[in-house]
């Protein structure tokens, strides 16, 4: 079990968790007390993704998280370069359109 320090405090790792997910779709949903954050993995083919992790959080600490994303965006796009986000590809449309005949 790895220990980190961070501002101050003690913060346990197992071996489980520090192996992390694989995720590459995010859906996020919200009420007025909580955020919740579920991740998941989407396969090409393949029309079911399955949630790896769900993340309950305040509205405060959801607001903390996209602050601390946004600084460590900045600070890897200034090391490393620019991220690069490619415009999805339009989907072909087969049949006619409404209105179409």
């Amino acid at each position: 079990m790895a220990e980190m320090k961070q501002f101050g405090l003690d913060v346990e790792l197992d071996d489980e968790v520090a192996q992390g997910h694989y995720s590459n779709l995010a859906i996020i949903s919200h009420s007025t007390s909580e955020f919740i954050l579920d991740f998941a993995t989407v396969l090409p083919g393949v029309e079911k993704a399955r949630v790896k992790s769900r993340v309950i959080l305040t509205p405060e600490h959801a607001k903390r998280l996209l602050r601390s994303l946004q600084e460590n965006i900045v600070r890897y796009e200034s090391s490393i370069g620019k991220i690069e986000i490619p415009s999805p590809q339009p989907t072909p449309e087969t049949g006619p359109k409404m209105g179409e005949a």
